[in-house]
């Protein structure tokens, strides 16, 4: 690191480090369209009382006055549009600018962002939100406030987006299970680089690989291995972190690819460990493997149906509103009620999160223990089938209750309206915003007047979802990952992708038959004025 102004702490003020950021991860692929409806929007206290970092408790509060500014996040879900973007973009950085001098900025980001109109949404608010630091300037007047960012590992980063970071750092985990860990360290890293009063350099380096996450959980290798490495790597002297990012596989833009970033204050040493790295994750191309067995619908349906193992975990993978799916799809709804012992209540099953507003509305009016007839799902995505046709009877209702934030940060659960309705053996349920499952509260809800569904009561629990999140893990007997179509189907050479960089793997396996591809870094040089 190139060393710049004096440390803040020997001029015995406390650092003035804001926190704010737009977090989304847009399928490109899906034709819902996300709007400011979709965000949850967190300011002032509220925001500091999301970490435990900025608690009065802490052992940063003497050094650090945190400065709250905007974070936005949301559901993963289809692009943001184009309006619903700049009154986010906004706002941040109006708040940056009146926020006064700042010595640096914690970076609350995803990273897969995409926005009708741009091809790299993130470069663009980075760009933004670096002028807007810019021109507050520091406390002292003489430097250049930081910023420090905490990304998710389906991130991408282009050459654009990373040049005016000081900082950045991804999760190591998937499932997100260190989210909160990601984020303190980009916290703690930026407090490290300000009261040294040093500049880091940054070695960045993309790799022409893009895998779905579904294939690179650090549950298994070569991912489990790839990912220890970075904590060696950022104990080796001269090196202050080390991130890789694989990059989100259902956006088509130019940016979408693996990468790689080491930061510290020898350059050199950075570079070398990232084309090391790149090199590793290069060569283990082609030994990432799907999290779990896998198979059609069908095939995963039957399987499901003739194992004794209960209850058994399907993973309806291509609609994933995790992932960023619609939540609509009817295709695997009208494949579980074609099966003859699901429909005659032979065997049990649950699939729930099936987004229909208008089919929730019509539960409601009708109420509990009434049969209904709905044209379910197939409104927003409209193909693999459109709406599916069913009769049943309404079996629960639940309100729209607000709940916290996830483990893994998420805002995903604003208030959605639920009803459960059981067709012969199968019971669904439809919300009326999209909503992921992932815990035994998403299904049974609050003590009053929540669902009340046990999915470990069901023979087959059939969840929108790619890799099993932990409690989802912990509480299948067996599962198996259904290659479903949708915005994010795991089968990326039948999307269509076009304005990807090519050559990239694996829409062209062949193409470094005869060469390795150039993996060498780009050297970012420290951000000063």
């Amino acid at each position: 690191m190139t060393r710049t102004t004096p440390a803040p702490a020997a001029s015995g003020r406390r650092l003035r480090i804001g926190i704010g950021g737009i977090g989304i991860e847009s399928s490109t692929f899906c034709p819902h369209r996300s709007t400011t409806d979709d965000f949850r929007r967190t300011r002032g206290q509220d925001l500091l009382d999301r970490y435990t970092w900025t608690r009065a408790d802490s052992d940063l509060a003497a050094t650090v006055e945190w400065v709250p500014l905007l974070h936005a996040t949301s559901l993963p879900g289809g692009p943001v549009e184009a309006e619903s973007y700049l009154t986010l973009k906004d706002e941040l950085v109006t708040r940056i600018r009146e926020s006064g001098p700042l010595d640096g900025l914690v970076y609350d980001i995803h990273g897969a962002m995409s926005v009708v109109g741009l091809t790299d949404a993130e470069a663009d608010l980075t760009e933004a939100v670096r002028a807007a630091l810019d021109h507050v300037g520091t406390p002292d007047g003489t430097g250049r406030p930081m910023v420090s960012t905490a990304m998710d590992l389906h991130g991408n980063v282009s050459h654009r987006f990373a040049a005016p970071l000081d900082l950045l750092t991804a999760h190591r985990l998937a499932p997100h299970e260190d989210a909160w860990d990601t984020r303190e360290r980009a916290a703690r890293n930026l407090v490290r680089c300000l009261l040294d009063g040093t500049r880091p350099h940054r070695a960045w380096v993309q790799v022409p690989v893009l895998l779905p996450g579904e294939k690179t959980s650090t549950r298994l290798e070569p991912a489990t291995s790839l990912y220890a490495s970075l904590a060696d790597i950022e104990q080796l002297p001269g090196i202050l972190d080390a991130a890789l990012w694989v990059g989100y596989a259902w956006a088509d833009e130019p940016r979408c690819q693996a990468a790689i970033v080491v930061t510290g204050q020898d350059g050199e040493r950075a570079a070398a460990e990232a084309e090391k790295l790149a090199r590793r994750y290069w060569d283990a191309r082609r030994d990432f493997v799907f999290v779990g067995p896998t198979g059609s619908a069908e095939e995963c349906i039957a399987q499901a149906v003739a194992s004794p193992k209960r209850p058994f975990l399907i993973s309806d993978s291509g609609d994933n509103p995790t992932a960023g799916g619609a939540g609509d799809l009817a295709y695997m709804l009208r494949r579980l009620l074609a099966h003859e012992a699901i429909r005659s209540g032979d065997v049990t099953a649950v699939h729930p999160g099936i987004t229909d507003p208008a089919a929730v509305a019509h539960c409601f009016a009708a109420g509990v223990g009434a049969e209904v007839t709905l044209s379910v799902g197939g409104k927003v995505d409209t193909g693999h089938g459109g709406p599916c046709e069913l009769t049943g009877t309404v079996r629960a209702l639940q309100r729209a209750t607000d709940q916290k934030d996830r483990a893994e940060g998420g805002a995903y659960d604003r208030g959605v309206d639920m009803a459960a309705v059981q067709v012969g053996g199968l019971t669904v349920i439809l919300v009326g915003r999209r909503k992921p499952f992932h815990t035994l509260a998403d299904f049974m809800g609050p003590a009053e007047g929540g669902l009340g569904i046990d999915p470990r009561t069901y023979d087959l629990v059939v969840v929108k979802i790619g890799y099993l999140e932990p409690e989802l893990h912990a509480m299948a007997a067996d599962w198996l990952l259904a290659l479903t179509p949708g915005g994010v189907d795991q089968d990326l050479v039948r999307l269509g992708h076009h304005r990807v960089v090519r050559p990239l793997y694996p829409f062209d396996e062949d193409a470094y038959e005869n060469a390795a591809p150039d993996l060498t870094p780009v050297q970012l040089p420290p951000l000063t004025r």
